[in-house]
This record gives C-alpha cells, structure tokens and sequence, in this order.
C-alpha cells in the first residue's frame, strides 16, 4: 500500500516484473482491461511504471507494469534509440515498483524456457519480505504445458501457466494474486473529482523531468536522449486537497520525422492524451525560443478545447541575460496568440525554480474550464462587448444577437440565438471569443460561442 510522495493508493499494489519481452505489458493489458501499455516484439519497449486499476471477485488493487529487467547495458536495438543509461534508468524504475508493492508478479517466457536473466530476476524478488506469484506466460494451449514445472527450479512456489494474449488461466492467476494479497484500505479517500493535466511538448523539453519534480520521486525515466517516453505515464498526485491526474506523454515530432511504428503509436497515445485531459500543459524550451511544432501543439489543444498552461522549461540557463523574459513573452504573443488566455511561467524542472507555479496555474485554469454562468450575466457581458465594438455590416446588414445562454462547460460554450448566423464575420468571431473571454474573466481557457437562427 503506497502513502506518499505525494502519490496516495489506498489499494493493494502488485507490480509486475521480469525479464524483458516474456509480456508483461500484455498481461497488464489483460488485467487492466484496457490497452494501457504499449506492447511490441522489440524488447524494452515498456521503461516507466505503468499503473491501472484492476477488480476480480469483488477485490481491487493497483497493478505496476514494469520495463524487462536487464543485465548491464540495454541489448540492441534499445541502445541505438535512446542511449546506453536506459538499461540502468529501467533497473531503477523496477526497484522503485518493488519498493512500493504489497505482491510480486513474475512473469516469464513458457516457451523460451529458464534463462539466466529468469535467474536473476529471481534472485532479486526472492529475498523480498512479500508474496511472489509466479506466471509462466505463452501457454497458449496443451501442448506446452509440459514446459510449466521447469520452473520449479527459481524457488518461487508453484508457477501459473497462462496465456496472456489470449487469456487463457487468467482467471486462476488472479485468485492467486488476491489470495496473497492484504486487505483493502478506506478508499474514500479517493472519491474527489481528478483534474486531468496533460504534459505535452517537443522531445526533450523536461516533460518528464517536471513531472518528477512535482512528485519529489524518480517516477518516470529522465534522459538527454529524445524519445525516452513512449507511454503515456498517467499518476496521481494530491496536493492542497484536490487530485491530480499527470499524464506525460512522449515528445510530438513533425509527423515526417515519425520514422517508426512504434514511435507513431506512442504520438497517437500523446495526442489521445490531449483529447481526454481538463488541462494541458504546453512546455517550451528555454533555449531554442517557440518553433512551427509549439505552434502546431498548441493549437491541437485549442481545436480541441483544453485550458492551458505555458511552461517555458530551462530557464535557469538563459535567466541571466538582460531582458530575456519580454523577449521571450514577445516571442509567444507573437506565435502563439491563438492561447494568449494561457498562464505563462518560467520554470526550471531540474533545479526546482517556480515549478509549484504549476499546480497553481493548472487549478485556475481548471476552474474556468468548469465555470458555469447565469444567463443574464451572460447577456449583460455580451452586450458590454458588442457596444463597444459592434458588429461590421455584411451586404447591408449588420449581426443581431437577441439572447445568449451557456451550453456546455469545458470549456464554457455559448449559444446565440441571432437574426442571421452568416453575418458572423471571422475577425468579429474573434474579437467576440477575446473581449468575452475577458469580461467573464476566464483566465486559463478556451470558450466558443456557437450561432443559431432565431425562429
């Protein structure tokens, strides 16, 4: 049972290990019920803990999908993509599950037989005052079952065939798991609304890095190499009586750079990351200004409503020249002024320089996400705007908006009833987004207002 650092479980926790490619990420998949983890042939595909919720009969617990244990450097072709720490970066990453879990899950290959990294992963778990269940994964049917009791021999108790692509013995795996495992805590603790947060951005712009500082915890893997993150790493945070939910996301490329499948999915998980979050938060590098990608980033968090924040990373290496802030604020009103309603703040993620500005910006931003007005407010504000900048005539005939009410929050949307939807010119739909955004003083989010034909 995990209570700290920020994270809080209130359920039991299994982590998942083994050695790498035996499927832990599918049989995560399969517990979870969902396509949570990525999953490939190529080895160490999984490098952060993953984490899902997982219900058998009536119990409920936290299952850890864990990167495949290596032995010195990562094997290629891993090295060839990051670089050589990965190997040492997933150990670390495999300890920290350990650290936290109440059960061990081992997970080996039926069909490879015992190798010696099996061995070692054994050896590790071994000494570890908690359960160990041990599943012989890839026993897709009878003919290999016989493979099971060469298993024996790591001193884990009696191995579980299963078949995680399929699901075959699943069902026995998880009442094993569940009969090892401690009771359930109060979990009302865990009944408040989460705040969705999205960590997106280029490679390499301290995505990750952010997100351990938040947590005061080496949550997920941190290197200079671009591409470290593949999954999108979700994990919750508590801070001043809200719950957070972190999502970082692996860095978004131009799509012509997206050389690989793997690499595709992971941008796939990225942006479905965006689509599902309250609250995206858009980092920048410090060092290399706002590029054409920060512009095509932030305005797939506009088309699909999300408030917003700007992180500008790695500023402790530029914060010493004169006047580099309103440059730098120049900078973004000028290539990102289609978010202009989104904090902006300079952080450095490594050195801990403003990052709790983060949680703070992320709340205002997450309550005008979710503001709901009254008509008349509504109407009076909308009047406000349009007399001080009326509508432009079109053919002769100017834009009339006889009533306005709130239809929707998150973000707010308005419905107006009108003479004629067509008179809506783009620049007048615009200046309307901006001056009621301000009057209703929503800092942090979008709004759209929406034109119906009076009848």
């Amino acid at each position: 049972m995990i209570i700290g650092c920020g994270c809080l479980f209130v359920k039991p926790v299994v982590a998942i290990v083994g050695r790498p490619n035996v499927g832990k990420s599918t049989l995560f998949n399969r517990l979870v019920e969902e396509q949570r983890s990525i999953t490939a042939p190529t080895p160490g595909v999984t490098r952060d803990r993953i984490y899902g919720d997982v219900q058998w009969t009536g119990h409920h617990f936290v299952a850890i999908d864990t990167g495949g244990w290596q032995d010195g450097p990562a094997p290629e072709p891993l090295e060839k993509m990051t670089d050589r720490r990965i190997g040492e970066l997933i150990r670390q990453q495999v300890q920290q599950a350990l650290q936290q879990a109440d059960v061990v899950l081992m997970v080996v290959d039926g069909r490879a037989g015992v190798t010696a990294l099996d061995e070692m992963v054994a050896e590790l778990v071994r000494p570890l005052d908690m359960p160990v269940v041990l599943a012989v994964n890839k026993i897709d049917d009878l003919k290999h079952e016989g493979a099971i009791s060469d298993f024996y021999s790591l001193g884990l108790g009696e191995p579980i065939g299963v078949s995680a692509e399929h699901g075959r013995n699943t069902g026995d795996l998880l009442d094993a798991v569940v009969e090892v495992m401690p009771p359930e805590a109060d979990e009302h603790q865990l009944d408040v609304d989460a705040i969705r947060v999205a960590l997106v951005g280029r490679p390499n712009v301290g995505k990750s890095s952010l997100l351990n500082a938040l947590l005061e915890d080496e949550r997920v893997l941190v290197s200079e190499a671009p591409g470290t993150t593949r999954d999108a790493v979700e994990v919750e945070w508590h801070w001043r009586g809200h719950k957070f939910v972190f999502v970082d996301t692996a860095g978004l490329r131009k799509r012509a750079r997206v050389t690989e499948d793997l690499e595709g999915y992971s941008v796939a998980r990225a942006l479905g990351a965006v689509r599902r979050c309250d609250v995206a938060v858009l980092m920048l590098d410090a060092n290399e200004m706002v590029t054409e990608q920060d512009q095509r980033i932030a305005r797939f968090t506009l088309r699909n409503g999300k408030a917003a924040v700007i992180a500008v990373n790695k500023w402790d290496t530029v914060e010493t020249e004169t006047g580099i802030w309103e440059t730098y604020m120049d900078l973004i009103d000028e290539r990102l002024y289609f978010v202009d309603y989104a904090h902006r703040v300079s952080i450095s993620a490594t050195e801990g320089l403003r990052i709790m500005r983060i949680p703070e910006y992320v709340m205002q931003a997450y309550s005008a996400y979710r503001t709901q007005f009254a008509t008349s407010e509504i109407n009076q504000s909308l009047r406000r705007v349009m007399l001080n900048h009326p509508p432009p005539a079109v053919g002769g005939t100017k834009l009339k908006v006889y009533y306005a009410t709130q239809v929707a929050d998150g973000p707010p949307t308005f419905l107006c009833f009108v003479n004629n939807p067509k008179l809506l010119t783009d620049n007048y739909r615009r200046y309307l987004l901006r001056a009621l955004r301000e009057q209703l003083q929503l800092v942090g989010t979008p709004i759209r207002i929406r034109m119906r034909k009076s009848e």
